[in-house]
C-alpha cells in the first residue's frame, strides 16, 4: 500500500507540472474583445499523432497504415472546420488527443485566430488524454487523476482559469474543468462508480473555489459518458454521476426531507453528497426536492439543446455536456446567454448523424458532435435573461 501511495503521489506531480504552452503563448498575443465569449468541447474521436509510441489504437499504428502524412490531412480537416464556423470559438477543450504535440499542432493550424495558450493532460502510458486551446491567458492549470481504491482511471480531469480583461481594465475570470469520464464499456452499473469518482473530485474542487472566492464562475465540459436524463434513462433506481432534481432521486441519495435545521447539516450534507451532480433546468440552477446548499448546476440540455451528440444504436445520446454554476446568472460577470450543437456538415453526414472518422479512408471527422458555449459580460445590477 506504500509503494502504491509513492507512486501515485509521484503521477500527480507529473500531471500538475505538465502545462505545454505553444510558442505562440510565449508572445501573449493581443486579447480578443471580452464582452463576450464563445466556449467549445468537442470529442474528437482518436486523433493521434504521426509518431508510434506502442500506446495507439490499433488502426493508428504504421502496420495499419498510418502516417505523419495522414496524421496531418487529418489535422487540417479539423482546423478548416473550425476555421469556417460562423463563429470562431475563443476557447477549444478537446478529448481524445494523443499528446501536447496534437494541442500545438492544431493551434499552429488555426494560428489565424490566434489560439495562443494551450494546455494537455494525460495519464502516463494512457492513449488518450484531454487538451485546451484558448484566445485568453490560460492559468493554474492542473490535472486531477481519478483513483478508485489504487487503480487510476485512463483519463485525467484538466482544471484550468481563464482570465480575461475588460474593456475598462477590470478583469474576469472563470474556471474550467475538461473531462472525458469512464465509458460505459463493461457495463453501465459496473463503470459506474468511476464516473462518481470523477464527480466526487469535481465537487470537492468546487467547493474549495467558492470558499476562496464565492462570485467565480464555473464550467464542467466534455464527454462525460452519462446523459443527462441518465437516471431515468436507467429506471430511476441507480445513483448515478449526474442526478436530476427528482424526488425519486432525492429519496435514493437520502436527501429528501432533509432536516437543513439540525446542527450537523452542513457536514452531513457533503458526507451525503459526495459523488453525483445534480442537475437542475432553472437559471440560476436550484433544486425543490434536494435540499439547500446542495451544489447544483445547470445543463442546456434541459432546454437549449435537442437531440444529442453522439448517435449510438439508432438513438441520441446526451453525454457531452456543458455544466453552469450558478454564478453564471447572477448578473455579476461571466453570464450564459445560450448553448448549440454543431449539428451541420462537416460535423454530419447526409443522415444528419455525427460524421465519424474512418482512418483507413481518411473520411468524415468525429463520432461526436460538438457543444458550443455563448457567454457575455454584464456589469453588477443588469439582469441575465
Amino acid at each position: 500500500m506504500k509503494n502504491i501511495a509513492v507512486v501515485l503521489a509521484i503521477l500527480l506531480l507529473w500531471l500538475t507540472s505538465g502545462c505545454d504552452l505553444s510558442p505562440e503563448a510565449e508572445k501573449k498575443p493581443v486579447q480578443p474583445n471580452s464582452s463576450s465569449i464563445a466556449i467549445m468541447t468537442w470529442n474528437v474521436q482518436a486523433l493521434f499523432d504521426g509518431t508510434e509510441t506502442g500506446n495507439e489504437y490499433d488502426d493508428y499504428r504504421e502496420s495499419a497504415g498510418w502516417t505523419q502524412e495522414k496524421y496531418a490531412g487529418r489535422l487540417n480537416v479539423i482546423a478548416k472546420a473550425i476555421s469556417d464556423m460562423e463563429q470562431k470559438p475563443d476557447i477549444i477543450a478537446l478529448q481524445e488527443i494523443e499528446s501536447a504535440q496534437v494541442v500545438n499542432d492544431l493551434a499552429a493550424a488555426l494560428s489565424a485566430h490566434g489560439y495562443g495558450w494551450t494546455h494537455f493532460a494525460n495519464i502516463p502510458g494512457m492513449s488518450l488524454g484531454v487538451g485546451l486551446m484558448s484566445r485568453f491567458p490560460l492559468s493554474e492549470a492542473k490535472a486531477h487523476a481519478v483513483n478508485i481504491e489504487g487503480i487510476i482511471a485512463p483519463r485525467p480531469m484538466l482544471e484550468a482559469r481563464i482570465n480575461t480583461v475588460q474593456s475598462d481594465d477590470s478583469s474576469a475570470s472563470l474556471v474550467l474543468f475538461v473531462c472525458h469520464w469512464k465509458s460505459k464499456l463493461g457495463g453501465d452499473d459496473a463503470t459506474e462508480s468511476t464516473r462518481r469518482a470523477s464527480a466526487r473530485i469535481i465537487l470537492r474542487r468546487m467547493r474549495e473555489l467558492a470558499e476562496s472566492d464565492p462570485r467565480l464562475p464555473v464550467i464542467v465540459m466534455g464527454d462525460l459518458n452519462e446523459n443527462y436524463d441518465e437516471f431515468y434513462r436507467r429506471s430511476g433506481t441507480v445513483i448515478s454521476a449526474l442526478l436530476p432534481d427528482d424526488p425519486r432521486s432525492a429519496e435514493i441519495a437520502n436527501l429528501y426531507g432533509f432536516d437543513e435545521d439540525n446542527p450537523a447539516a452542513a457536514v452531513m450534507l457533503k458526507e451525503l453528497q459526495k459523488d453525483f451532480l445534480i442537475i437542475s433546468k432553472k437559471k440560476p440552477p436550484e433544486t425543490r426536492y434536494f435540499p439547500a446548499g446542495v451544489l447544483t448546476l445547470y445543463s442546456p440540455w434541459a432546454a437549449e439543446l435537442q437531440d444529442g451528440s453522439y448517435f449510438y444504436k439508432n438513438d441520441w445520446e446526451t453525454i457531452d455536456h456543458f455544466l453552469l454554476s450558478a454564478q453564471l446568472f447572477e448578473g455579476t460577470g461571466w453570464a450564459f446567454e445560450n448553448c448549440v450543437t454543431l449539428n451541420n456538415p462537416p460535423f454530419t453526414n447526409t443522415n444528419g448523424h455525427p460524421a465519424a472518422y474512418n482512418p483507413r479512408t481518411g473520411s468524415g471527422l468525429s463520432d461526436h458532435l460538438p457543444l458550443l458555449l455563448f457567454l457575455k459580460f454584464t456589469r453588477q445590477g443588469t439582469a441575465v435573461p
